[in-house]
């Protein structure tokens, strides 16, 4: 993690430097005040936006995982615009804006899946309901209710 981090203080400060070598030094100034304040309006309207779409999914009645993996992403595109620094601002609007966030939605739940077996199910996917039954071999044969395998509910 360490890493990580230190190769993302790194390319901030590289593309800090080409940005003043580039603009000037005030003019990346104003470039970071701009960008970061843009981005909070974004994550402001962004953010309002997939609030009420997790209200309509759970007054519809159906299971809000889009919508709630989609506020965590622009909760994490706010983290990105308060942290000072130009990719940061650019990953911060890539999380914002709903094209690349759906891009990054399902990245991310394909991630979840290989990494939690458990989770890998037909709804989280295609948004399909999953039945539970039994598949019947034989057409031919009339089943009733008694020959289902039963299931015992203990407490």
């Amino acid at each position: 993690m360490k890493r990580y981090i230190g190769l993302y203080l790194l390319v901030e400060l590289l593309a800090l430097v080409a940005a003043v070598n580039w603009l000037g030094f005030a003019a990346t100034v104003l470039l970071l005040m701009v960008g970061g304040l843009a981005g909070m309006w974004l994550v402001r309207r962004e953010g309002a936006r997939a609030a009420l779409a997790l209200a309509d999914a759970v007054r519809l009645g159906r299971s809000p995982h889009a919508e709630v993996t989609d506020g965590a992403l622009i909760g994490l595109a706010g983290l990105f615009f308060v942290l000072p620094g130009i990719v940061s601002d650019l990953m911060g609007l890539l999380l914002v804006l709903p094209a690349t966030r759906a891009l990054a939605r399902r990245r991310l739940t394909r991630l979840a899946e290989r990494r939690s077996p458990v989770l890998r199910t037909a709804w989280m996917r295609d948004g399909h309901t999953v039945v539970d039954g039994v598949v019947i071999d034989d057409p031919h044969r009339t089943w009733t209710w008694q020959d289902l395998p039963r299931q015992s509910i203990e407490p």
